[in-house]
């Protein structure tokens, strides 16, 4: 399962952007640290789904709407100093190491400082030192493997040492790019902003836009996707929907009132109105969607085993919905199912086109297919 990482300092948004996202119950307070622990979920991304009376065995169908589900981390906030240890530290930024993609959670009001109290602040100036806490903490364990291979007396040992690096969800081939380029040294600090860059990718939920859009134009000159979003008004939403106020679809630009509602609550759905026809949507899960199918370049395929009805065995429509690498084949598919189906795969069937396709068929977004194997 695909793994998102939220970033960012304390008191922007962040618990609330991960309990918008998957309405897990956790804290959310208007003081920094509010995240004592960890928090890990699961949100959904959201995609087409080709038949309207599809049977989700995970996540949910909402009017051919399929949502897919991928881990999501929300972490304590970082302040400068946090790879030493200051603030709530080095482990949080372990627990977002295996992230593929990192959400950088700003207050693009500008309304907290650095340390996440209120006052004056930079959005742009909390997205550098944020990553630039990431890339210490990364260049003292680079640092350390480093020194493995010193004391050891074999410096063509170095390479392989850096390979344990993979355990930071940093693949093999981004550590041989980035040494063929740089050599690690010293602190090692650009070492591990370059492999960053390699292995993370970034984008930045611009989020408070409810209160003010200050720093919105100056976070786009940094060259990562960004989305103005309010994460207060996302969670309403979705809350009110549970409730059966209002009937919304996570992502949409509108949303539909079904419950007499007292005269705070309509304002109150009135400001979010307003806030969704400037921005279209609360940016919310423009940020999810991004960051797996277009960061993460991942497609949505649907495995069937009746390439006619789109049914399982048991006569359910497409019941499983996989995410998978864009360069991913009808192999690889196979055996995302099942070992055996991909020990056994003889070949697949599309259900749209009918045509057969063998195993180096590169799987394309909302594909339908049918492995046949020998087991």
């Amino acid at each position: 399962m695909t793994v998102l990482g939220l970033m960012g300092k304390p008191n922007v948004g962040k618990s609330s952007f991960f309990k918008a996202a998957t309405l897990k119950d956790v804290e959310v307070a208007n003081y920094p640290f509010t995240t004592i622990k960890p928090n890990l979920g699961v949100a959904h991304v959201k995609t087409k789904c080709p038949h309207e009376k599809c049977n989700p065995k995970r996540g949910a169908c909402i009017k051919t709407n399929r949502f897919v589900p991928v881990e999501i981390y929300d972490v304590a906030g970082l302040v400068p100093g946090a790879h030493l240890g200051k603030g709530l530290g080095n482990q949080f930024l372990d627990d977002v190491r295996r992230s593929e993609v990192l959400i950088m959670v700003v207050d693009v009001s500008g309304t907290t400082d650095k340390e996440g109290n209120e006052g004056q602040g930079n959005a742009v100036e909390d997205v550098r030192f944020v990553l630039e806490e990431f890339d210490r903490w990364l260049a003292k364990i680079i640092k350390k493997q480093i020194g493995k291979s010193r004391h050891a007396g074999k410096s063509e040992k170095m390479e392989e040492n850096l390979m344990d690096l993979v355990g930071l969800g940093i693949s093999e081939h981004h550590i041989k790019d980035v040494l063929r380029e740089i050599t690690p040294k010293d602190d090692c600090f650009d070492f591990a902003t370059a492999l960053r860059q390699r292995a993370k990718k970034v984008i930045i939920a611009a989020n408070k836009a409810d209160i003010s859009t200050k720093w919105l134009t100056e976070l786009e000159t940094l060259n990562y996707p960004v989305f103005a979003t309010s994460a207060a008004y996302e969670l309403a939403l979705r809350q009110a929907s549970e409730a059966g106020f209002i009937e919304y679809i996570p992502g949409n630009k509108n949303f539909k009132i079904i419950k007499k509602l007292d005269s705070n609550q309509t304002s109150a759905l009135k400001r979010i109105q307003e806030f969704m026809d400037k921005f279209e949507g609360t940016g919310i899960q423009k940020v999810l969607d991004t960051s797996v199918f277009e960061l993460a370049k991942l497609v949505a395929v649907y495995p069937v085993e009746d390439e006619n009805k789109l049914t399982d065995t048991k006569g359910n429509i497409l019941p499983d919905c996989f995410l998978m690498k864009k360069e991913s084949t009808a192999k690889d598919l196979a055996y995302k199912i099942h070992t055996t189906i991909g020990d056994g795969f003889i070949r697949a069937v599309d259900a749209k086109t009918k045509r057969v396709v063998g195993a180096d068929y590169e799987l394309k977004h909302l594909d339908i297919l049918r492995i046949v194997s020998k087991k």
